[in-house]
């Protein structure tokens, strides 16, 4: 099972950027990452993912044209670039990986989670 580090969260004005990395400790080629947040009194949501072979999925509307998923396998790091934050993106994000390397937006398809990153975005 890979353990996954997250990094890159902290405060930002509204329509600032933050790249979130997803640092795994071993091999995760074949696994799908996918990155999902929680707001505080909300469910976890899948925001975006990208299987092994590179495909980009989102899950969350409002962060089309936003937030771009990208993975290097020969370094085991994923990022999560977010442009033209919004208060509403505010929110705990974690990165998980799914061993079948295919995507999906419900975490309970993921198996390997990391600690979460906290995003913020307020003026």
């Amino acid at each position: 099972q890979l353990l996954l580090v997250e990094s890159g969260g902290g405060l930002v004005q509204p329509g600032g950027s933050l790249r979130l990395s997803c640092a795994a400790s071993g091999f995760f080629g074949y696994y799908a990452i996918g990155w999902f947040r929680q707001a505080p009194g909300k469910e976890r949501e899948g925001v975006s993912c990208i299987t092994r072979a590179g495909e980009r999925l989102k899950y969350v509307d409002s962060v089309s044209g936003r937030f771009t998923v990208s993975r290097d396998n020969a370094n085991n790091t994923a990022w999560l670039q977010m442009d033209s934050l919004k208060p509403d993106d505010t929110g705990i994000y974690y990165c998980a990986a799914r061993p079948n390397g295919y995507c999906s937006g419900y975490a309970v398809d993921f198996r390997s989670w990391g600690q979460g990153t906290q995003v913020t975005v307020s003026s």
